[in-house]
């Protein structure tokens, strides 16, 4: 017999910032909500970037009705093409956000598979028994939509990332009218985007930017280097329309830069002269004081534009003393070291550089307390599931929840995995399935997983001892001196002494127990360096028998 409840199972976004991935199941239907990356903390080496487990799906890929993508940041799209090497269904977006999308797919090898359906705000499209009604909202991206989603078991809400913009630089504001008239359908459920729920009051509308680039482009004397995420349009625009002001041309640096403002420009919504915008060549050859860039590396990547830029290692071009550098973002949570490392080494290499605790250069594209308390009023839902954040955001979140009059037994503070069912119209916690990261690494996905992270880790923090034994194959005696190679780990002073102890330490352990397995060689290693150094090495024991 066919489960015929309503099951939402969260693959991503909840309980961390970013790889947003939402599961809304019905019988044997099930309808996507996203498929985004999430950058990798600063304890991550080598990972590229994390992706929502798919294991829940494997078995249901023919469940699978489509796919629907909220807007185009990589928090909600970057994970789009590992999604369509399981799933083959049509994928659902806005105009830029599908264009934002191709390119993606296109560069991954993966558009021919993709059946790409075009979507407005303001649409209702029917994918398997989910009838969608797309309904525009704000936030740092243009062509953003929240979700009315009917189901057989009552309407829900999905908002997206929005805030309450009522100057928005494309003069689009979040679509009120239409939660209102869903409100008065009666809302089963409210999932909504908890970024910023530990912010109080409202966050600042876009323009407030506008003033601030003013001043900025009315002091520089030399160039102007603008920092923004490339999916940020509304960013171009704003940079733009300074430039303009102030005589200068523009250039976009960095591929996903320069491909996201053509495809921007080609669908109308960046608006901007064709003499305005120039190559980065043309630009590095006029008068510092008549260009600026545009260009990717907020976060502080050491691989990024700005972060070669900050250690003198960028090809094209380096800082020069009179760069003004903008930094138009906020630090995502866990890369704020690395970013104020980026900053300091920008003003080390003599440019001037702004930054959002400096002059108001960037809001948030994502609403604060008074503005989830408004969305709360104008859907009055009967449940109440945050999404979108850190542990910490989705229970702040509840509290907003509880202030405006909801009461516990209807708000559901849940983590990826966590499965929420709805039968007749009563909301009940379900069996938790797998929720956790996928990271990515080169070409290799979800080859490496925590243990291999954590060795990684230890590897840099403390280093490595390696100690080589060859024994004779017939008596286990030691044929030769260990031979002992360190990286990463230095000996003190008297390191002669201690490498010369160490080799003896092992002597004697082999002369008591000829037969000591690698793995009580490793141990006691661990244990004598540790008793001598204070400091613990990955220790590795290779023996070869002649």
């Amino acid at each position: 017999m066919i489960d015929k409840k309503l099951r939402i199972v969260p693959l991503g976004g909840l309980g961390e910032v970013g790889k947003n991935m939402m599961v809304y199941e019905y019988g044997e239907n099930i309808l996507l909500v996203d498929a985004g990356l999430m950058f990798p903390e600063n304890d991550m080496l080598g990972v590229d970037y994390i992706i929502p487990d798919f294991q829940y799906l494997r078995d249901k890929t023919q469940w699978v009705r489509g796919i629907v993508i909220t807007h185009g940041h990589e928090d909600h799209t970057g994970a789009i093409q590992h999604v369509l090497e399981l799933i083959n269904a049509p994928i659902y977006a806005t105009p830029l956000t599908r264009g934002l999308v191709e390119n993606k797919l296109s560069r991954g090898g993966m558009l021919s598979k993709a059946q790409l359906v075009t979507v407005q705000a303001g649409d209702t499209v029917q994918i398997g028994p989910f009838s969608v009604e797309f309904f525009h909202v704000c936030h740092s991206i243009p062509d953003g939509v929240g979700l009315g989603i009917h189901t057989p078991a009552g309407l829900v809400i999905h908002s997206g990332d929005y805030k309450f913009d009522h100057t928005p630089v494309d003069n689009w504001p979040t679509d009120y009218a239409r939660l209102a008239e869903l409100s008065e359908k009666g809302v089963l459920a409210l999932l909504a985007d908890s970024t910023n729920s530990d912010r109080p009051g409202w966050t600042p509308s876009e323009r407030v930017i506008d003033p601030a680039f003013q001043e900025v482009f009315r002091k520089a004397k030399g160039r102007i280097i603008v920092a923004s995420f490339a999916s940020l349009i509304s960013r171009m625009q704003q940079v733009g329309n300074a430039a303009i002001q102030h005589r200068r041309k523009m250039a976009f640096v960095g591929a996903s830069m320069v491909e996201n403002a053509k495809i921007a420009r080609k669908l109308g919504y960046l608006d901007l002269p064709e003499d305005l915008v120039i190559s980065l060549e043309q630009a590095l050859k006029l008068p510092h004081h008549e260009v600026v860039l545009m260009s990717t590396g907020t976060q502080g990547e050491p691989s990024s534009i700005m972060g070669r830029l900050s250690t003198g290692t960028n090809r094209q071009f380096d800082i020069i003393p009179g760069d003004t550098v903008i930094l138009s973002s906020h630090p995502i949570p866990g890369n704020e070291e690395s970013v104020y490392r980026t900053v300091n080494r920008l003003f080390r290499r003599g440019a001037t550089v702004i930054y959002e605790n400096i002059a108001p250069v960037h809001v948030s594209g994502h609403a604060s307390q008074e503005e989830m308390k408004l969305l709360l009023h104008l859907v009055r839902p009967k449940y109440f599931i945050p999404i979108h954040g850190e542990l910490r955001h989705l229970y702040q979140h509840a509290n907003i929840a509880r202030q405006v009059g909801m009461d516990d037994e209807h708000i559901a503070v849940i983590e990826n995995g966590q499965v929420i069912e709805f039968d007749q119209g009563q909301m009940r916690l379900g069996k938790r399935v797998p929720g956790g990261y996928i990271f990515v690494e080169g070409s290799s996905v979800g080859d490496i997983g925590p243990s291999v992270v954590r060795e990684r880790e230890a590897l840099a923090r403390d280093g490595f001892v390696l100690v080589s034994l060859s024994l004779d194959r017939n008596d286990y005696s030691l044929l030769e001196e260990p031979d002992i190679v360190t990286r990463g780990f230095t000996f003190p002073r008297n390191g002669d002494d201690l490498v010369s102890s160490l080799g003896k330490m092992v002597k004697d352990t082999l002369q008591v127990d000829p037969f000591a397995s690698q793995e009580e060689l490793e141990q006691a290693i661990k244990t004598f360096l540790h008793n001598k150094t204070k400091r613990r090495p990955m220790v590795f024991v290779t023996i070869s028998r002649v």
